[in-house]
């Protein structure tokens, strides 16, 4: 089973950028019909879905995010990484690395929607 593990620095200033890598096991970024997706639950709120990249390397951000937020991955590490900058305290949230297998799933209601997860990682933006 493909297992996921989320990094991160858990404390960042706001207007700085938030590096997150998701170390995968159990399983190659690159097999076919894998989606990488990065999640977050704000304090108090339901799961955004944030953006994937796929088993092609193809990427896709939600509109809201797309202007300050990258993913990539590196294959020779089996890892994927979220890039958000300009932070701000809205930001705060715990970041989950979840797994399709096949159909990306983008209104998650719970983490059960998707194949696999992490635990999070929790990041606050705080000065």
């Amino acid at each position: 089973q493909v297992q996921l593990q989320e990094s991160g620095p858990g404390l960042v200033k706001p207007s700085q950028t938030l590096f997150l890598t998701c170390t995968v096991s159990g399983g190659s970024i690159t097999a076919k019909s894998y989606y990488f997706n990065w999640i977050r639950q704000p304090p108090g709120k339901g799961l955004e879905w944030i953006g994937y990249i796929g088993y092609s390397g193809d990427t896709h951000i939600r509109p809201s995010f797309a202007s300050r937020t990258s993913i990539s991955r590196d294959t020779s590490k089996n890892q994927v990484t979220l890039q958000l900058s300009s932070v701000t305290a809205e930001d705060t949230a715990l970041y989950y690395c979840a797994l399709t297998n096949g159909l990306v799933q983008v209104a998650p209601r719970t983490l059960h929607d998707y194949d696999s997860w992490g635990q999070g990682t929790q990041v606050t933006v705080s000065s």
